[in-house]
């Protein structure tokens, strides 16, 4: 196999000058993030020395993605997605600015970080539905996997990056920059969309409520590829997310200090731009359903030899390992879930599936943190692991739709089956 057969494509950001824009204005939004989040995590451990307190932090801002995420993905079916992605970057901005100013009071307030997290988390989620949904718009469906990869590649090099740098100015200028960096970067992101063509839905959907949302969750439950999906990642993130642990693996286990945690926090997403990196062959697979069981697998495998080892070294690899499996299967959900839905759908398809990715690890953070306050720390990563493993395995084989999935995806007659019989009720 050629280099240029592994190699990430690169085709969507060379053919598309709005999705180079959309690109970078994502990827300098996400790095900002990363940084604010790890600070946030070490804010509160630091202020109140519970790793179940972090993990209500993570479940906080997953809180606040639930409650507006299906509100994103109608409003998506609706109205012109730049426009929607465009509205909530000063709000996003103003309250990272807020972390800034509480981390510089000399009593920063505890319930204030949880508030604003959970405020981010309703600025993300009216706007992610938004940018999934307008993805085959820019690229077309051919390059929709390559367009995931190269998503995945941004996002992990500011998880990458972000942890680290995070760690670093902790240490050295403070938090109030580290949030600082996280309002510039949503500013950044609402310039950039300036130069982003309006991306309207191609046929118009019903008025939010109820129904419109129904008529999405109706959909999921008639497609087992889009059901299976979900229930793979739930599994995994639900049973396999220990980060509202490494505060405390950096101190006891591994006897650090917020170096340590940032290079844990790093971790994952070196495996995973690694992954996307080496990412071509995914976009000509036969069978890209069964390989994201194979990737639930191997990262339930790596979290389990992560919670087994004492050597920093050895740990980060199977951190990195566990990033590496996480990212392809999130390449190949990505470009699944763009296939296996019709346009007039497709936001509330989007938010359906980002509420799940996006919650679904802060109850698992905080599944976590609980299950280590009632035993160990040991106890919680490798129970969690052997847990996410197991849970693949049965899931894998009670959904053979999964297990078909292919890239060419369902006929035009046999998808229209399934939103007629999804929308009956709700058009």
């Amino acid at each position: 196999m050629r280099v240029g057969q592994i190699a990430v494509d690169v085709t969507p950001l060379r053919a598309s000058r709005d999705f180079r824009w959309l690109f970078a204005g994502s990827f300098i939004t996400m790095a900002g993030t990363a940084i604010a989040t790890a600070a946030a995590n070490w804010q509160v451990y630091a202020l109140t020395r519970s790793s179940l307190a972090v993990g209500l932090l993570n479940l906080a801002s997953g809180a606040g993605l639930l409650i507006s995420v299906t509100a994103g993905g109608m409003l998506a079916d609706r109205y012109d997605r730049r426009m929607l992605l465009r509205a909530v970057q000063l709000p996003a901005a103003l309250l990272a600015a807020l972390l800034a100013v509480n981390s510089l009071q000399a009593r920063p307030q505890l319930w204030a970080i949880y508030a604003i997290t959970l405020g981010l988390g309703a600025c993300t989620g009216i706007s992610s539905p938004s940018q999934t949904a307008a993805t085959p718009a820019l690229v077309g469906t051919r390059y929709l996997a390559a367009a995931a990869a190269l998503g995945g590649i941004a996002r992990q090099l500011g998880q990458l990056g972000g942890p680290a740098l995070a760690g670093w100015l902790i240490a050295g200028p403070g938090l109030a920059v580290c949030y600082g960096l996280d309002a510039v970067g949503f500013a950044a992101f609402g310039l950039a969309l300036v130069f982003v063509r309006p991306l309207p839905p191609t046929a118009g959907a019903p008025r939010p409520g109820l129904r419109s949302l129904a008529e999405g969750v109706r959909y999921v439950g008639r497609s087992g590829v889009l059901t299976g999906m979900l229930l793979i990642d739930t599994n995994a993130m639900v049973f396999g997310m220990p980060q509202s642990l490494f505060p405390a693996l950096a101190r006891t286990h591994f006897h650090g200090g917020p170096a340590t945690f940032g290079l844990l926090a790093a971790a994952p997403g070196l495996g995973a731009m690694i992954g996307a990196a080496t990412s071509g062959w995914t976009g000509r697979l036969r069978r890209p359903g069964l390989v994201v069981i194979i990737a639930g697998i191997v990262w339930g495998a790596a979290i389990v030899g992560f919670g087994l080892t004492r050597s920093l070294p050895v740990a980060l690899a199977f951190l990195a390992l566990a990033g590496a499996g996480d990212l392809i299967s999130e390449v190949l959900r990505n470009a699944l879930l763009q296939i296996y839905a019709p346009d007039r759908l497709r936001g509330r398809l989007s938010s359906l599936y980002l509420a799940q990715v996006t919650t679904t690890p802060a109850i698992g953070n905080t599944e976590a943190g609980l299950v280590a306050q009632l035993t160990s720390l040991t106890v919680s990563v490798v129970s969690g692991g052997l847990a996410c493993v197991a849970g693949a395995l049965v899931l894998g084989g009670l959904i053979p739709a999964l297990r078909r999935a292919t890239f060419s995806g369902p006929t035009r007659e046999e998808l229209e089956k399934v939103a007629a019989g999804s929308g009956a009720a709700g058009s």
